[in-house]
């Protein structure tokens, strides 16, 4: 996956941030993160929202980069893949944790209850949290390819 592919099948576009969305995004990973720690919240629901903070991180690291994932069919898959480009290689294990999460998150929303496990999204919980601190600590501009 490179950039020059996603911007030709229109799965990214070019975008320019600003510090106002960047603090919304925050916001959003805050409220996620606390949200998934709620005691009286399901199991899979914590779940699902831990996940849903670790998909505004990587959103968020895009940003910083300048792209912009377009809203279809795959944009959450598409979103944790491009963080290898934004972030590197040290991001490759987060991406693929957060792509089984992925469809993890699909099987809780979509199919079936009672899929996570509290140690589950505990682990889930703890993998965003060090994922959102080396995206905060390890952004970088990248260049088109």
């Amino acid at each position: 996956m490179i950039w020059t592919n996603l911007l030709a099948n229109k799965e990214a576009q070019k975008h320019k941030t600003s510090k106002k969305e960047l603090d919304n995004m925050r916001a959003l990973i805050a409220r996620d993160l606390a949200d998934a720690s709620l005691a009286g919240l399901s199991a899979d629901r914590r779940f699902a929202t831990a996940y849903n903070a670790a998909l505004q991180a990587a959103n968020m690291a895009i940003a910083c980069a300048g792209y912009r994932i377009v809203s279809k069919v795959g944009h959450h898959r598409v979103s944790l893949e491009s963080t290898k480009l934004v972030l590197g290689k040290a991001a490759h294990k987060y991406a693929d944790y957060f792509e089984t999460c992925r469809r993890k998150r699909n099987t809780i929303d979509y199919t079936f209850s009672n899929v996570a496990t509290t140690q589950k999204q505990k682990r889930s919980s703890f993998k965003q949290n060090s994922f959102t601190l080396k995206s905060k600590t390890g952004l970088r501009k990248t260049t088109p390819r």
